[in-house]
């Protein structure tokens, strides 16, 4: 599951920064990524060997004059706050690691 959360959270950076750099693109539109769905549907079921999905939405932001819909305050701040789950998720990884190495000594 630690893995499909960080997979998650990387294609979550990953759709922001293609977000950001499109801020000025005519006619783009942003979107979100939620895996935290599909990752909590496979906790419930017991199912820890599913293959997780994360899926792409449209953001419910308003579209501008130039058709483009791209909250630059609002991606900044998604990009921070992704960027924190990360390391969450890399430290609770790391200290997994750790003790499953402690068990094998």
């Amino acid at each position: 599951m630690l893995d499909s959360a960080l997979d998650g959270i990387a294609q979550r950076q990953r759709v922001i920064a293609d977000n950001i750099a499109n801020v000025d693109t005519p006619g783009y539109r942003a979107v979100n990524v939620d895996f935290e769905t599909s990752l909590r549907a496979a906790i419930d079921s017991g199912d820890f060997t599913a293959d997780l999905q994360p899926a792409l939405l449209a953001t419910d932001t308003p579209v501008g004059a130039n058709g483009n819909n791209v909250d630059l305050r609002k991606e900044t701040m998604a990009a921070v706050q992704t960027q924190f789950q990360y390391q969450i998720m890399t430290r609770a990884t790391t200290d997994r690691f750790d003790l499953m190495k402690t068990v094998a000594q």
